[in-house]
């Protein structure tokens, strides 16, 4: 075998249909697109469009309201805090910080901050900044002998304007 021999199997590339190409084609005269009208013609756009009458996102009214400045953050359980403490990800010593989560491996990045969720249990004695914290999982890290740091979310660049 040779490099020059090396083929494909057959029927592992198929080609592509050569529409307008004559009746014994199969997809000659019309090639596919029907007869006359707006989808036989080049350029159509008429996702949405119909026909002149009001379109059903116009009809339906709008409800609610989206905060363009909300805060996105992070989560964290105190089960995977656990794991990477026991792992030697982490180092009970000094206090864990959004930064350190991070070369960590336990979160992709930080956004706007750290919020600490109170699924799983902390055996370690840990002191931990977050943003935000819900009640159960203070009281887990209190309980382990450990303390959590509250820090004011830091501002966007949007918010910041």
């Amino acid at each position: 075998m040779k490099l020059n021999d090396l083929r494909d199997n057959a029927g592992a590339r198929k080609a592509r249909l050569r529409v307008g190409r004559g009746i014994g084609s199969g997809k000659g005269k019309t090639a596919g697109r029907g007869v006359k009208g707006q989808g036989s013609r080049t350029g159509v756009a008429i996702n949405g469009f119909e026909g002149g009458q009001m379109p059903i996102y116009r009809r339906l009214p709008k409800r609610g309201f989206k905060q363009p400045f909300r805060k996105e953050y992070s989560e964290l359980n105190l089960d995977r805090l656990q794991k990477a403490l026991d792992s030697g990800k982490l180092s009970g010593a000094e206090t864990i910080t959004a930064e350190m989560l991070v070369s960590a491996g336990l979160l992709s990045s930080a956004l706007d901050g750290v919020r600490l969720l109170g699924r799983g249990v902390l055996t370690a004695k840990v002191a931990i900044e977050v943003v935000g914290a819900t009640p159960t999982a203070v009281a887990a890290v209190e309980k382990a002998g450990g303390s959590v740091i509250l820090l004011a979310p830091k501002a966007s660049a949007e918010s910041a304007a």
